[in-house]
């Protein structure tokens, strides 16, 4: 191929990126202020030139911003990218344009990051032989009858879960550790939980490179990978065979769809790894800087940065966001994903002048988009610049994750007094934030722990982060933690200690399962796993951060209460009701959807500031569910709690984090004879009502 030219023609200029058809490859890319492109052609993702390069000009091979070309014949397999010619730093447009940089397609769905360098990309002058590539490929996978699956987010249980970091460490197993293949492997773990959905980090290609400058001299990497540069295509570092990385993808949704699990992505965009102004150039910056991110209206040199990461996604302005919904469509189409969930998602309410808007396009394009309303959404209700809208999500589907319910739980189980009110709202679904504006219990997506933060086994084991390993003296990370170490900060090999830390994760495991709302996980918190108190591993890509399989002998007790209160969860409708608690009475002879208790029945303590405990009754949904009594006692005494009388029926012991076992399942649950109920400090216990 090396010494092949190619014939050209005009080509088409209506779908983005490289499309193949009969002719050969239509190659179509935007560029407002471009003079001149080039397309650069490569035989392989590690070939030093390209073997042909082809001039547009603007007579010929532009429509509007978009510049097109058909090379005729040209077989799948080639890589390219491309060399942008026109203005550069052109007072008042913004233009970035830099014709010694090599681009990325961002429509591609197949790139190679195989010779990529992030200094050459930021530096002046020529990169191509060190500049990521796109790949032409034809789409021809047989997806074998698969569909995106349709479970009701109010029936959803979520696993938040790194594709990497899942099976990357010795003790996986697996043949291939860190990758897409890996994880259909370990489907069987996710089955015995019994979670309904997967929540994956980012998996559109990002930049492991994208550091600060001193953590990148401690040879760590972007693990986490909130560093999106392509949102097309899925990262090719977790695929077996790189250039089959987009298959690799579709195998493992495949698999985990007959296995009756979902698949949501944890979308970054925010930002882009591109960064602001002294970052690299990959594609946006290079091809339409002043549309694709926020810039400073008073100096178009300098960008608004609202994420923290050097740059914002303009995603209001109309190609922007037509550009955004487009990749949502194509995952939910072409990859059969089941959700999204929105990094910092008030960025994207942000308008062209960075206020935020009321009624945001970007937002209301994806609520009512017609290619995505079978699809989860869910916000990050928040940026890093001080927009905070938890509840203020538009129309009916969008979910969020609830930072309020995981702060108030947090403090709850550590014993904080006075937030008894407040924690049964939250209980409840938060309808203080959702109910106002005609939204459900289930748009609020409740959590303890996720990537990040604390894992839960370090939420009990320390009072303060300890990030130096990160590079960045103890500085990163959250400070507000409402954490507790029982005694000693980190490892004890104190038993008392142990056993009290194993009893609030498992409190905070029961209270989560026990809220209305959609409970989401963290993977690798089912084994009580740990970060030596780093509570921002976003760097640290090695054991500190990858799930230790070996873990699952030694905390069984563990592995085993989650499994059993996602059963419980499961068989009980009354749990994640669909809409919001009323607390009315029933019909004659049935009880209220929900009867709140303190020590004594129907005595709330509401009023009473130092009260660290709450009981309630819940009714079944229907005549086949039994109704469930719940104490939660988190102050350091055990009380005696009175149980309500039901005719005919009798209290069984469901749950007791107290109790070694834990969660007793039906048929051998122990009888409660007695009119009041003795529960241990810091602990939960669940109650089943049977018949006599």
């Amino acid at each position: 191929m090396a010494n092949t030219s190619y014939r050209i023609a005009p080509g088409d200029w209506n779908r983005g990126g490289a499309t193949v058809i009969d002719a050969g490859v239509n190659f179509c890319i935007f560029s407002r202020h471009a003079e001149r492109l080039e397309l650069l052609l490569f035989e392989h993702d590690d070939s030093p030139e390209p073997f042909q390069v082809i001039s547009l000009h603007p007579d010929k091979h532009r429509t509007f911003f978009f510049w097109h070309v058909l090379v005729l014949d040209l077989p799948e397999g080639v890589y390219y990218n491309w060399r942008v010619h026109g203005p550069s730093d052109t007072p008042g447009t913004g233009s970035r344009i830099d014709p010694g940089k090599a681009l990325l397609d961002p429509w591609a769905t197949t790139v190679s990051d195989r010779l990529w360098s992030r200094e050459a990309a930021c530096r002046p002058g020529d990169n191509v032989a060190r500049a990521m590539r796109s790949m032409v490929q034809a789409d021809d996978y047989d997806w074998e009858a698969d569909v995106p699956l349709y479970i009701p987010l109010h029936e959803s249980i979520i696993y938040e879960m790194h594709i990497g970091g899942f099976t990357r460490h010795p003790s996986s197993g697996v043949e291939y550790p860190g990758s897409y293949a890996g994880v259909i492997e370990k489907i069987p773990h996710l089955q015995r939980l019994g979670i309904t959905h997967v929540e994956l980090m980012p998996v559109m290609a990002f930049d492991p490179e994208d550091l600060p400058p001193k953590t990148a001299s401690l040879g760590l990497s972007n693990y986490w990978g909130y560093s999106t540069h392509s949102f097309y295509a899925p990262h090719p570092r977790y695929a077996v065979q790189p250039a089959r990385v987009r298959d690799e993808f579709r195998d493992m949704v495949k698999a985990l769809h007959r296995a009756g699990i979902g698949v949501i992505l944890d979308v970054v965009f925010n930002h882009t790894s591109e960064g602001g102004p002294f970052g690299p150039t990959i594609s946006f910056k290079g091809l339409g800087n002043e549309i694709f991110y926020h810039l400073d209206f008073s100096d178009l040199t300098r960008y608004r940065d609202y994420t923290g990461c050097g740059n914002t996604v303009n995603c209001n302005h109309p190609m922007v966001s037509r550009f955004l919904v487009d990749a949502l469509r194509y995952w939910v189409e072409e990859m059969h994903v089941d959700g999204f969930r929105f990094d910092l998602a008030s960025a994207m309410a942000r308008g062209e002048d960075g206020r935020p808007l009321y009624h945001a396009p970007m937002l209301w394009h994806t609520e009512l988009s017609p290619f995505l309303s079978r699809t989860h959404i869910i916000a990050e209700a928040w940026d890093a610049a001080g927009l905070y809208q938890l509840g203020d999500f538009p129309g009916l589907r969008w979910a969020e994750w609830n930072g309020r319910y995981r702060d108030v739980i947090r403090a709850f189980v550590r014993g904080d007094a006075g937030l008894v009110s407040e924690v049964a709202t939250r209980l409840c679904g938060s309808s203080d934030l959702y109910a106002s504006r005609g939204r459900l219990p289930w748009n609020s997506i409740n959590f303890v722990t996720c990537h990040d933060g604390y894992t839960l086994w370090d939420l009990v084991s320390y009072e303060g982060k300890h990030n130096l390993a990160n590079g960045e003296d103890n500085r990163d990370g959250h400070n507000h933690n409402l954490s507790a170490n029982y005694g000693v900060e980190g490892p004890s090999d104190d038993p008392e200690i142990d056993r009290l830390r194993r009893r609030q994760a498992k409190n905070f495991i029961a209270i989560l399962m026990l809220s209305q709302g959609v409970p989401m996980l963290h993977g690798s918190d089912e084994v009580l796993a740990t970060k030596q108190g780093n509570n921002n591993t976003y760097c640290q890509d090695n054991e500190l951060s990858w799930h230790d399989w070996s873990l699952a002998e030694p905390n069984a007790d563990m592995l085993a209460f989650v499994q059993g209160m996602i059963r419980l969860r499961r068989r009980h409708p009354a749990l994640c009701r669909p809409r919001f608690l009323t607390g009315r009475s029933g019909p004659e002879g049935k009880l209220p959807d929900v009867s709140w208790h303190g020590v004594e029945l129907d005595a709330a303590p509401w009023e009473d500031h130092a009260a660290c405990h709450l009981a309630f009754t819940l009714a079944g949904v229907g005549p086949e569910e039994s109704p469930l009594h719940i104490v939660m006692n988190m102050s350091p005494e055990a009380q005696a709690f009175a149980l309500p009388a039901l005719a005919g029926r009798q209290w069984h012991l469901a749950v007791d984090t107290f109790d070694a076992q834990g969660v007793f399942e039906p048929g051998v649950q122990p009888g409660i004879d007695s009119a009041r109920l003795e529960v241990q400090g810091r602990c939960v216990v669940v109650l089943e009502s049977r018949p006599v």
